[in-house]
């Protein structure tokens, strides 16, 4: 059980003044007397106290900031989802007069912590908003939690999102109704280039589609996965690694429009018609989506609505409401890349 941190009540005990008294010695006021300032300050200090975010917002007088936290990988460390991230939240914090500040770190547990957790430590931050990977991280979420951070995660899996407060879309959900739609076009087998292993949202959309597929007693011989990553040259490689394997699938479908992206490519190298000897699905609904040949479909997620919400969220917590995590319905964007068999 973590240890309960001193409160502002606790210094006014100590010191034998108000809490209002506390406050403003805290935030700087000229309206304390200098004993009594000493006096508070020596029982803070003693208490090892540390403001608290709500307390600080609360007051007012100064900028508030929200850190959003974001993975950086060996290859990418900025793409099109962080970039909606990004502008997203900085909309949201905008609205409420908030400063955000952007860290991008290695998802490398536990030596990423140190990174992470320095804004708190130092006071230098009122607000916490993570993104997948560390959303998924009960560990960090914890570390968090026990220095009375408010805290928002976006994108979190089934395992973290009762830990906390956040949004996300419901990826069982969105690999449920994908599954669904490829069976009404008449399609019996399945290449699915699955997401990283440490990304449960993605887990989720194979999990929904296979219990979409499931359902009508499609046989596990006619699904063949790839472990791959959110990335085009996985995409590719797991067009390349489907087409070398004998495997004949009438539709692939990949966990990002990235991958899919890749998949299209390879597929156009190797001469394919799309979607006439393939079809290729994916989601995420990505910018350039619409842009690929043949135009993407896909499931939609609201990365940039998600961040925005995000920043609503993150405002509650701070003035100390108790919010439960928020799960968006999928919508499934039809274009020309998948046809009925």
């Amino acid at each position: 059980m973590p240890r309960q941190l001193p409160t502002i009540s606790d210094v006014a005990t100590l010191a034998g003044v108000s809490r209002a008294t506390v406050s403003r010695v805290l935030n700087g006021s000229a309206l304390v007397a200098e004993a009594t300032r000493r006096t508070v300050q020596d029982a803070a200090n003693l208490l090892r106290f540390k403001p608290n975010a709500q307390a600080r917002l609360l007051a007012g007088g100064r900028s508030h900031t929200v850190i959003l936290v974001y993975p950086e990988t060996d290859r990418h460390a900025l793409t099109w989802y962080n970039l909606m991230l990004e502008s997203g939240a900085m909309r949201g914090c905008s609205r409420h007069g908030l400063q955000l500040e952007m860290n991008l770190v290695f998802p490398d547990p536990p030596h990423s912590y140190e990174r992470i957790l320095r804004p708190i430590d130092t006071l230098s931050c009122d607000g916490m908003i993570l993104a997948p990977p560390f959303s998924d991280d009960a560990d960090l979420i914890a570390l968090i939690q026990v220095r009375q951070m408010p805290l928002v995660c976006i994108a979190a899996g089934p395992a973290t999102r009762p830990l906390t407060a956040g949004i996300g879309m419901d990826e069982h959900g969105a690999g449920f109704e994908l599954g669904q739609y490829l069976l009404t076009l008449g399609h019996r087998r399945f290449a699915f280039l699955l997401g990283p292993e440490d990304h449960y949202a993605a887990g989720e959309r194979y999990e929904g589609f296979r219990r979409a597929v499931d359902a009508v007693g499609i046989s596990p011989a006619n699904i063949m996965t790839y472990a791959g990553y959110f990335h085009f040259d996985s995409g590719l490689a797991g067009f390349n690694a489907v087409l070398n394997s004998g495997f004949a699938p009438s539709v692939m479908i990949c966990a990002s429009d990235e991958m899919a992206a890749g998949a299209l490519h390879g597929a156009h190298q190797a001469r394919l018609n799309l979607p006439g000897d393939l079809s290729i699905v994916s989601f995420d609904d990505a910018p350039f989506a619409a842009l690929l040949s043949p135009p993407l479909t896909t499931v939609a997620q609201p990365v940039y609505a998600m961040a925005e919400k995000a920043a609503d969220i993150i405002v509650a917590r701070i003035k100390g409401d108790q919010l439960p995590y928020e799960l968006t319905r999928p919508r499934l964007v039809i274009r020309d890349s998948a046809r009925a068999v």
